[in-house]
């Protein structure tokens, strides 16, 4: 069964309704998702008054910082995008050339981990937090030009010690997961 294209309007209602769903959704994945070109979701985008995700991004992040006492913004890996102190966050990291090997061009691990573990920190409302052990597992390679989106939830707290569940994505494939115990 062939799937009938969207007219304009109708294409840029759901691309609203999907960006509300996935606020870091590059042009690439929207034309994707979309099936249409790139220039048409730039279009789309400039019609409606969106801007492009890194902006996007840069907005959700200084509210995100501004919540945080545990570290300062240039100590987080990643970009904070999200945070609900004791509760929730999460944070994008865009993996460059520096941060890859270099014949295979994925990943190194700690990166992965230090993503991870710097939003576990940020989560804790306190002045200094501390990780106390950390279980980690990594789920599959990640390439250089990937976006890896971490999203960590408080599970556990008992006095001032939380157990922390942070799982790492690039688009819908788990990458990376990690139990993390601070105080």
């Amino acid at each position: 069964m062939k799937k009938v294209p969207l007219n304009k309007r109708q294409r840029q209602e759901q691309l609203l309704a999907y960006l509300n769903d996935n606020p870091f959704a590059t042009d690439q994945e929207l034309a994707k998702h979309f099936s249409v070109s790139v220039q048409t979701i730039r279009l789309d985008r400039l019609a409606l008054g969106i801007p492009q995700v890194r902006e996007r991004v840069k907005s959700v992040a200084q509210d995100a910082y501004a919540q945080v006492k545990s570290l300062e913004a240039k100590e987080v890996v990643g970009e904070l995008i999200d945070i609900r102190l004791n509760q929730s966050g999460i944070s994008l990291l865009d993996i460059s050339e520096t941060m890859v090997l270099e014949r295979k061009q994925i990943a190194r691990g700690h990166y992965l981990f230090a993503q991870a573990n710097s939003l576990a920190v940020a989560l804790i409302d306190a002045p200094v937090v501390l990780t106390g052990s950390a279980r980690v597992r990594y789920k599959r390679p990640v390439k250089l030009g990937e976006r890896v989106i971490a999203k960590a939830v408080v599970k556990v707290q008992k006095g001032n010690t939380y157990l922390i569940s942070v799982y790492s994505y690039v688009e819908q494939d788990l990458v990376f997961k990690g139990q993390f115990i601070v105080t």
